[in-house]
Formats: C-alpha cells, structure tokens, sequence
C-alpha cells in the first residue's frame, strides 16, 4: 500500500513516515499549488486534494495546518506558514506581549482523494499555550513557542518532538485507520 504525499515539507513527510510506514508507504511529491483561503484547514485540506487528485491523476495526500492562538482570534490559524515567513517567530511572540491568556491550538487537517472521487478528510488537534519567548531548536515551525498541555516545555526544546506532536499524529492516525480499513494500493 502507498500514498502519495504532496508537500514542499520534508519535516512533515518524516513524520508521515514514522507513522504510516511499513504498513503504508509514503511517496513525496513536491509541487506547488494555489491554496484556497479558509478559516477551516479541513475545508483547505479536501479542496487542494481534490484538485490535486484530479491534476494528477492519481490518489493523493495533503496536509494543512497550523496554531490558533485564542486570544488573538485564531491568528494565525490557517495561514501560519505565511505568516511564519512574514514575522516569524519573533513577531508571534511581539504580538503576544501584555496577553495573559496564552492558549491556543495546534490544529492539523489531512485529507485523502482518489481521482473522480470525493476526498476524506481527518482533522488532528492540540491544546497548549504561546510560550513568552522562543524556546528550543527542535522540530519546525511554531514548535519553539508552542508548549504542549501538560508540558513546561515547547515542542522545541523536545529533542523528539515529531515522535510525540499529538495535533499531526492523531489526523495521520485517522488516515491510517481508513486506508487499511479501505486497503487502498
């Protein structure tokens, strides 16, 4: 059994990779493509896999995600890898100066298509709260200001952070469960 996981993220396709494989073989494929704008990355995650399916004719893997910070109203939620490249960690953690309620959520959306079919789609999630400062060099994206419930640690100060990230872990998990249950080739 294989996917095929279109990312430009090779982090993520490792962590697709400890998860899925051997069971489930987990080809990358990386291309571009437009990413329709929603505050749902569900809703994100089957639109581009749809497409993608249908471009490519043949069955695909996407992924979004990203950290929704409450008191800032979800920002930046869907759009944190832009926003990532834009302000970076260090403007997340400007933004959050003077705010009390740090809590926010890790939120990953992965979605399944077959060419002409309709895509399903398995949403991941993880409560926590904005660190004051970036923190750690482990793992990728708003892992060094992201502490985990439970934790007093980020996700990067974790030296094995992809193992345990719960948010991704529990969609591709999902995913997991309906492709074996499918036996998809």
């Amino acid at each position: 059994m294989k996917i095929n996981f279109i990312t430009s993220n090779k982090n993520k396709v490792k962590e697709f990779k400890q998860i899925l494989e051997p069971e489930i073989k987990v080809g990358h494929i990386n291309i571009a493509y437009p990413e329709l704008r929603s505050d749902n990355p569900e809703e994100i995650a089957r639109k581009s896999a749809e497409m993608l399916s249908k471009k490519l004719k043949k069955s695909v893997v996407v992924e979004d995600s990203g950290l929704f910070i409450k008191a800032l109203n979800d920002f930046p939620g869907t759009c944190s890898a832009y926003i990532h490249k834009r302000i970076g960690l260090e403007g997340i953690i400007k933004l959050m100066k003077g705010i009390k309620n740090r809590q926010c959520a890790y939120k990953s959306a992965v979605a399944y298509c077959e060419p002409n079919k309709k895509p399903a789609s398995f949403l991941g999630e993880e409560t926590g709260k904005v660190a004051e400062s970036i923190r750690g060099s482990y793992g990728f994206g708003h892992d060094p200001i992201f502490i985990p419930k439970g934790s007093s640690k980020t996700y990067g100060e974790m030296e094995n952070c992809e193992e345990i990230k719960k948010f991704r872990r529990r969609a591709v998990l999902k995913l997991r469960g309906y492709l074996l249950k499918k036996k998809v080739i």
